[in-house]
């Protein structure tokens, strides 16, 4: 018989996020324009991450971010998970607030218009990205998933 004491199931795990996300968001996104839409240095070397241009729903500022991104059909698909933390992140705020923005991928730029997909079309999405689940095990709140379509 082993001594060993029964494993615990495992908790999920938060992704590694820089100690300055500011900084790293903002480097990267330097480095992705000034690359024709890639990374080319450190963990995301090599990829075409999404960067998308929000309106502040206060500020009315613009704010741009680096986001993951599926392909669904002629639109894109984005989850809000904030790296599984308990509150969306400000973009999600700022696309309910004014649901008209800017996405840059690879060499191009373009419009979109934000929706939050709900019912069969959610689960039909939410297939498409395979980090979906990993981050939904991390927070109690349901993440949302964001169609962008082109307008």
């Amino acid at each position: 018989m082993s001594s060993e004491p029964p494993q615990q199931p495992q908790q999920p795990q938060r992704p590694q996020i820089p100690q300055d996300m500011k900084a790293f968001n903002e480097a990267l996104i330097a480095e992705v324009r000034a690359n024709g839409g890639k990374a080319v240095s450190g963990p995301m070397a090599g990829s075409e991450p999404m960067l998308l241009t929000t309106t502040g729903a206060k500020s009315f500022a613009e704010r741009t971010v680096v986001i993951g991104f599926r392909k669904y059909g002629d639109a894109y698909a984005v989850i809000a998970s904030n790296n599984g933390a308990d509150k969306a992140p400000y973009w999600f705020a700022n696309l309910q607030a004014n649901p008209v923005a800017t996405v840059e991928l690879g060499a191009e730029k373009f419009k979109v218009k934000a929706r939050v997909a709900e019912g069969a079309e959610r689960a039909e999405v939410a297939k498409l990205i395979d980090y979906y689940e990993r981050q939904q095990a991390l927070t109690s709140r349901e993440i949302p998933i964001v169609v962008l379509e082109r307008v």
